[in-house]
């Protein structure tokens, strides 16, 4: 963990984690999927596991120099290769349009801790002010919005599926804008941003399940409505 790094940080973003985790948990449980929710819980749980005891041990820190970098590899690629092969077969597909739109957008509020961290990680001089609300990210603005939209687009219904269709593409493109800018500042040779301060804070325990968890199923909400919101 970061040496002398206030706790209620890291105890905040595990809280956040866990929260992720329960509303994922919610939104598989009411699809088609919903008997297997326990096989893919244990998954997460696992996959969890296996990145926290990467990051205590330093294993990204001391890796990130590497030629090519293996956090990508191991923390990164492998959920949004899962996601290509929900999104290119059968089963999949019908996974993914039994799935609740008002509970997929509901996973958006979740940015708003998460952005909460990323700016006490800069005050902490961890993570560049670029990745944070004060800096470029601007993703902020999708979790604030989120309950927004869950409430006037799918309870009060006022809110046409073109427009929901829209803010998931907005919401989307700030998310690669963020996570982009996260990557090239990362100490790595392929590092072209915040070179007076790395993005280093991710790449420790609790922080990298940011990375290997929280986003890819952010990206996984966007991706499913938007194809949900397309057939329509």
């Amino acid at each position: 963990m970061i040496e002398n790094l206030p706790n209620y940080i890291s105890i905040v973003f595990v809280l956040t984690t866990l929260a992720t985790f329960v509303l994922f948990y919610r939104l598989v449980k009411g699809s088609s999927l919903g008997q297997k929710v326990t096989i893919i819980s244990l998954g997460m749980i696992i996959w969890l596991t296996v990145q926290m005891l990467l990051s205590i041990n330093l294993y990204y820190l001391d890796t990130v120099g590497d030629i090519p970098p293996k956090f990508p590899f191991l923390g990164f690629i492998p959920p949004f290769v899962l996601m290509f092969i929900l999104f290119n077969t059968k089963k999949g597909k019908a996974f993914i349009d039994s799935l609740s739109l008002a509970r997929l957008t509901s996973i958006s509020t979740i940015r708003i801790p998460v952005e909460i961290v990323l700016f006490w990680l800069f005050v902490n001089d961890t993570v560049p002010e670029l990745l944070t609300f004060e800096g470029a990210n601007f993703d902020i603005l999708s979790g604030i919005s989120a309950p927004f939209i869950v409430y006037f687009g799918f309870v009060k219904q006022k809110l046409s599926n073109k427009v929901i269709l829209g803010w998931n593409i907005l919401c989307l493109l700030l998310l690669v804008i963020i996570v982009v800018m996260a990557v090239l500042s990362f100490p790595t040779v392929f590092q072209q941003l915040s070179f007076d301060q790395p993005n280093v804070g991710i790449l420790y325990f609790p922080f990298f399940w940011l990375p290997s968890f929280i986003v890819p199923i952010v990206f996984f909400t966007h991706f499913a409505s938007i194809r949900q919101l397309m057939k329509k």
